[in-house]
């Protein structure tokens, strides 16, 4: 089997397969292993960054350290976080009411580091030769830099799982050995189940989820 380490985009997993679905309880080991089994998964790491409550739904906080603890129940994976910055920026309405404002504030909310994080972890590894494949859960072009070092500096393998149910990221097609789509099957096939322990006792599935 080919040594490989797991680099994860939180949110763009999140956002790109698992919002609005059932199929937010994921187990990343289980899906990998699912789609690429002739990879040994010896490491995992798990990009993200924590959220705040937000009007209409105070309890995703709580939601997402119930998620990090079921996470943490893999012994190979590691959770980097990055950041949120929120700010007020003017923004036009697309169907602006006649009569009133065409221009109103909101509160944008950005998730900052992860990219960052996820290159310099990418290009750290393969300097230190840990793996002989690299393994990419995400569809953001900003990464095709790295991938592109690793590959012709440390002549690693690099597989992109494309979390997005959009096409894949041109640019990450063009130099990845290898770009499989996380279909909806997958996601079903690779729950934790309901109930999970680890040190601190025993834990379930958020309501809802």
């Amino acid at each position: 089997m080919i040594p490989s380490y797991v680099y994860i985009d939180g949110f763009n997993l999140y956002y790109g397969s698992l919002k609005g679905t059932p199929y937010k309880w994921l187990n990343p080991l289980e899906l990998v292993c699912k789609l690429l089994p002739k990879n040994r998964i010896d490491n995992i790491k798990y990009f993200t960054a924590r959220v705040s409550a937000r009007p209409g739904d105070h309890n995703q906080p709580t939601r997402q350290q119930i998620y990090f603890r079921a996470l943490r129940t893999i012994p190979n994976l590691e959770i980097i976080e990055g950041h949120f910055l929120s700010h007020s920026v003017p923004m036009a309405l697309a169907n602006p009411v006649p009569g009133l404002p065409r221009v109103v504030d909101v509160i944008k909310t950005e998730e900052k580091g992860s990219d960052v994080n996820i290159a310099t972890h990418m290009l750290i590894d393969a300097f230190r030769n840990a793996n002989q494949a690299a393994i990419l859960v995400s569809n953001d072009s900003d990464l095709v830099e790295p991938v592109k070092v690793i590959k012709k500096e440390f002549g690693k393998t690099v597989i992109v799982l494309n979390p997005c149910r959009n096409q894949p990221s041109v640019e990450l097609k063009r130099y990845a050995d290898l770009v499989k789509p996380i279909r909806t099957w997958v996601l079903k096939a690779s729950q934790f189940p309901p109930t999970l322990a680890d040190q601190k006792g025993t834990f379930t599935k958020p309501a809802g989820w």
